[in-house]
């Protein structure tokens, strides 16, 4: 039986490097979970790559037929930005593993839908100094940047990942993301000792 490797930790962690270089190694021969969001697109993202960019109608139509599994919306400066997981038939637990991002709520969401054996939590952190520093140079990056919506993110993380939620959430082991490829190499160890 397969599992869902779900990767979160709060905004500026790597969580999407991460991603990337997960879902790259093929000693682990992940298949890859894509969320949806109606947030617009970021400068060098793709649709599908990163998320599926959708709206609003498709969120509904989800809902409606009963397939909506997650959906969590952010009142944001520049409106309100939902992400969401839906039952698009992408995960078929009989023949592989994935590999997810989300939330410390998306993913005790994703475990009471596909069940606690199937979606191991993957959580990474950084010390908050450096996740600060790491969020302004992505912010700068942009061709429009975010400021505002960035300490928004920052301020909010603090308490959705909070250690009563994250202890709640059954999290017991955590990465800490100093050096990427030094995380990565001990996740990839993390994971092929699961699956």
């Amino acid at each position: 039986m397969g599992k869902i490797f779900y990767i979160m930790g709060k905004s500026a962690a790597g969580k999407d490097k991460i991603y990337s270089c997960l879902a790259a190694e093929e000693r682990l021969g992940l298949q890859k979970l894509i969320l949806y969001t109606t947030r617009p697109i970021r400068e060098k993202e793709k649709d599908g790559r990163e998320y599926f960019f959708t709206n609003e109608e498709k969120l509904k139509e989800f809902r409606e037929s009963g397939r909506l599994i997650e959906s969590r919306a952010y009142h944001t400066v520049h409106g309100i930005w939902t992400y969401f997981t839906a039952d698009d038939e992408q995960v078929d637990l009989e023949k592989a593993d994935y590999l997810g991002i989300g939330t410390l709520e998306s993913f005790v969401k994703m475990r009471k839908y596909y069940g606690t054996d199937k979606v191991i939590p993957i959580y990474i952190q950084v010390e908050n100094g450096e996740r600060l520093t790491r969020a302004l140079e992505r912010e700068k990056s942009q061709k429009n940047p975010k400021y505002a919506e960035m300490c928004r993110r920052f301020l909010a993380d603090e308490e959705d990942f909070s250690e009563e939620k994250i202890f709640n959430a059954g999290i017991e082991k955590r990465f800490e993301n100093i050096d990427l490829d030094v995380c990565v190499e001990e996740i990839v160890k993390y994971i092929k000792s699961v699956q």
